[in-house]
């Protein structure tokens, strides 16, 4: 009967094997794939596939919606209400009077 670090001996070797044998494969598919493209004059966009990677760029500044005019601070009305502004309300204030 096996050892546990024996099996887990095992299994590190078998999962190093594992991705080595899987980075080969790729790189030979990526080869065999190139080739063929080169030999009809394929482009990425005749596979219907876009030139590059997709972009990672989330969305961009959100104009502010409200602002405290004696201190500065302001919020764009996504997200949790700030602290500034729910103390504000909790002392009766109304949230159009802090509209931008």
């Amino acid at each position: 009967m096996s050892t546990l670090q024996s099996l887990l001996d095992q299994k590190f070797a078998l999962d190093k094997q594992i991705e080595m044998t899987r980075r080969q494969e790729q790189a030979a598919a990526i080869s065999q794939v190139k080739s063929i493209m080169e030999q009809y004059g394929l482009s990425a966009s005749d596979l219907g596939l876009k030139g590059g990677k997709a972009s990672t760029r989330k969305g961009g500044k959100v104009a502010t919606k409200y602002l405290n005019s004696a201190t500065g601070d302001s919020w764009s009305g996504r997200g949790l209400q700030p602290k500034w502004l729910k103390a504000a309300l909790e002392d009766g204030r109304k949230l159009e009077e802090f509209s931008v």
